[in-house]
């Protein structure tokens, strides 16, 4: 069998009932897909079971997709790079940013079988200083780790609380809305974690108005996972119970130190795979296609986007 983390039960029946997953062959699939991937002149990609079974999981073990995915995994960074370079875990930006809380990985409770829980903290940083490029950074970094890491994650998706309290217009003009159509075309055909919903909570009306104005460079599959939560409304609860949220949002599932102090001691941990990560990439001049990528096309306002040829 493949060297993979073991699942709880409740996940392994999702993965099996969900994703197609059939535990006897997941050994084959794997190889499968890696041997794809080393015949692939133009990709340079990881290829540890691990890695490789989230695109397999993330793809429903449609064989064809997770190659098409992986692939675009790797093409598209390229075309982001002020998300995608300098992902060093010793950068005294990023490690700023975790150290002031504004993105919360949640614990996840034991044996629960549900979606992994983000806490974006979206208006706490100092935007003189920080670019909301750098923040994406840091959660997309830690993404990949999650991806390694969070069963969950991959498996029953993920969902992303924006605490949007005392937003104002300096925070609103750095969504650059090119940079929302690349992430957003980003977490829909290259991300193999799938987003369960995103909430915007603590929303005064002023971003309300504005949301409206930018909710159509996303996809419309993306629109109908967004959630607004006016300030002062219990409503996420409807949505999150409270016992998977920090004391500090009214649940009971620890507090903000205790979450930053462990995705502090995770981040550092990651030092060498993130120095790895300028290893692997595309060469565009090897890629067994007719044209070259042209990156305006793939993240085109229009919503239209270039498929590549899968051998």
């Amino acid at each position: 069998m493949a060297q993979l983390r073991p699942l709880i039960p409740k996940l392994q029946e999702r993965a099996v009932a969900e994703l197609n997953e059939v535990p006897e062959r997941l050994d084959d699939d794997i190889k499968q897909l890696r041997e794809w991937v080393e015949k692939q002149p133009h990709l340079q990609s990881r290829t540890s079971d691990q890695f490789l079974v989230a695109f397999l999981r993330g793809c429903k073990f449609n064989m064809e997709k997770a190659k098409h995915k992986l692939d675009q995994y790797y093409t598209l960074q390229a075309g982001i790079p002020e998300v995608f370079n300098n992902r060093s875990v010793d950068d005294e930006l990023s490690l700023e940013i975790i150290r002031m809380g504004v993105i919360l990985r949640l614990p996840r409770l034991e044996d629960d079988e549900g979606p992994c829980i983000n806490i974006i903290r979206a208006t706490i940083y100092d935007t003189d200083k920080f670019k909301f490029a750098d923040i994406i950074r840091v959660g997309i970094m830690f993404g990949e780790i999650m991806m390694l890491e969070d069963d969950n994650s991959v498996i029953s998706g993920y969902v992303e609380v924006m605490d949007m309290e005392d937003v104002g217009a300096n925070h609103l003009f750095q969504l650059h809305p090119s940079l929302l159509r690349k992430l957003s075309v980003f977490a829909d055909e290259a991300s193999p974690m799938r987003q369960k919903g995103t909430h915007f909570i603590n929303v005064p009306p002023a971003f309300e108005m504005g949301f409206r104005g930018i909710k159509s460079f996303f996809p419309e599959k993306a629109t109908k996972r967004i959630h607004l939560h006016a300030t002062g409304s219990e409503t996420l609860y409807e949505h999150i119970p409270k016992k998977y949220l920090p004391v500090e949002y009214g649940g009971e599932n620890g507090t903000i130190p205790e979450i930053v102090a462990s995705m502090e001691a995770k981040f550092l941990s990651y030092r060498d795979y993130f120095k790895e990560s300028a290893k692997f990439g595309v060469t565009e001049e090897l890629r067994k296609a007719e044209k070259a990528i042209d990156y305006n096309s793939i993240f085109g306002i229009d919503g239209s986007f270039k498929k590549l040829t899968i051998d």
